[in-house]
């Protein structure tokens, strides 16, 4: 059958993401399926995709919903009705079998389902399309395969996960240019899972709590293949890369053996690491490290879930720019038991982290599946059953969401290393014009003051 895979994410703020999951997805049917790639972010208009669909004709339309929303409270944005024009489009120029899948899709199966009116959808690792379409090709129930829903049987529980990513990437991939150009900047896994319980976040329901290690062996030969297509930044993609030190170091090897040559940058915990574990990092090429810190506060650290505290942050900071590496702390206020007092802690505690980025989310999006949202439950914030599609923050009772963009704003000044939410159009056409210029990567270390 012929395949067309379609990325919906326009999402541009701070800078362009690659769409990784098509690829793993591609790797998955492409054997036995001639497939092809449609990318919104290069395509631009729909005009240009319904011409993408009249010239390939394909049999089935996989369509990846990447996010929601764009999880900022104070210019929030939800994208269904965006996803709804997209899918109408397809509708009007072709007749070709819908399927919904990623991550937003996984996390708001049943809504997603009704309001874009797809005939298929996949819940969980989008690979299990392989098993959809040789249903559907057998012309066979595909109702009993896990992880497949319809309208008509909603499964809200993601299929077994599996332990073998195989990726399908090309040089020659059609939307390559667009990211080669901005940025320069592509992307990698080295596990998927996460057993950590940080009480808002969506990973473990995503990707499952049990981590799942890729060898390091393979993922330096992906990153080779990055790098042979012009990337000139890799960044990682895990959802922690810090979460086995082991693993870490045995990619970091592979890297340096193999002859990995590329920066690349990943997301990490603050947590304190193992003695030069920061260094054998950069000398493998890290450049730079983002750390999940959400707070200052150690109220707000247990309360958020997180098995670290501030002086681990403090130690991990050093600890990374002590190795010469670019550092940007995101942080996440208004959490459960935020108050006054826990926010000056924060603000004040941000003294200590010299040469970083901060970047600051106030208020934090409720996502199915967490604890945040039996807490917002629990205190009267949703409802149970009610949906949250479109974009529903927790807000503390203790202080108010204005009172915290108002003393972070108030903290920031001009400073371009404080960014509120994704930065807007501020942040974004900094690194646009960067990026115009030749540079390459997050580039946080531009915005430092």
């Amino acid at each position: 059958m012929k395949v067309l895979l379609v990325s919906a994410n326009t999402l541009n703020e701070p800078y362009p993401v690659y769409p990784l999951g098509l690829d793993y997805v591609t790797g998955a049917i492409a054997g036995h399926h001639a497939v092809q790639i449609a990318d919104m972010n290069t395509l631009g208009a729909y005009e240009s995709l319904g011409e993408a669909i009249k010239r390939f004709r394909p049999d089935v339309i996989g369509v990846s919903l990447r996010n929601v929303d764009n999880t900022d409270s104070a210019d929030p944005k939800g994208f269904i009705e965006t996803y709804r024009e997209l899918v109408g489009t397809i509708r009007r120029h072709s007749k070709a079998i819908i399927v919904l899948g990623g991550s937003a899709f996984t996390l708001f199966p049943e809504e997603m389902m009704d309001a874009l009116e797809a005939d298929y959808g996949i819940i969980g690792e989008g690979e299990r399309l392989a098993l959809l379409l040789d249903a559907i090709e057998a012309r066979k129930d595909p109702a009993p395969i896990p992880g497949v829903t319809t309208r008509q049987v909603h499964k809200a529980v993601p299929a077994p996960w599996s332990d073998k990513f195989i990726r399908g990437f090309h040089g020659n991939h059609s939307n390559l240019p667009f990211y080669l150009k901005n940025g320069g900047m592509l992307n990698l896994q080295t596990k998927r899972g996460c057993h950590h319980n940080c009480i808002y976040c969506s990973y473990p329901h995503l990707e499952g709590h049990h981590q799942r290690l890729v060898a390091p062996g393979e993922v330096a030969e992906t990153a080779l293949r990055l790098q042979a297509a012009g990337a000139k930044f890799i960044s990682v993609t895990d959802s922690v890369f810090n979460s086995d030190y082991s693993h870490n170091i045995a990619v970091a090897q592979a890297f340096k053996k193999n002859g990995v040559s590329i920066p690349w940058g990943a997301f990490f915990m603050p947590m304190n690491p193992p003695d030069g574990y920061f260094g054998i990092m950069a000398e493998a090429g890290l450049t730079h490290v983002e750390f999940g810190t959400d707070s200052l506060s150690n109220p707000m650290l247990a309360s958020y879930g997180k098995p670290f505290r501030v002086n681990d942050v403090m130690a991990a900071h050093e600890a990374a720019v002590g190795a010469g590496l670019h550092v940007a702390h995101y942080f996440l206020l208004g959490g459960p038991g935020e108050t006054s007092d826990t926010l000056n802690q924060t603000l004040s505690n941000l003294v200590h982290l010299k040469r970083s980025a901060f970047v600051f989310f106030c208020g934090i999006r409720i996502y199915p599946h967490t604890t945040l949202y039996d807490i917002a439950v629990k205190e009267g914030q949703v409802c149970r059953g009610r949906s949250i599609l479109d974009p529903v923050f927790y807000r503390s009772p203790s202080i108010t969401a204005e009172e915290i963009i108002h003393r972070v704003k108030e903290g920031a000044g001009n400073r371009p290393n404080w960014i509120v939410g994704s930065g807007g159009r501020r942040t974004a056409n900094i690194i646009s014009r960067l990026y115009k210029r030749g540079h390459t990567g997050p580039m946080w270390e531009y915005l430092i003051a």
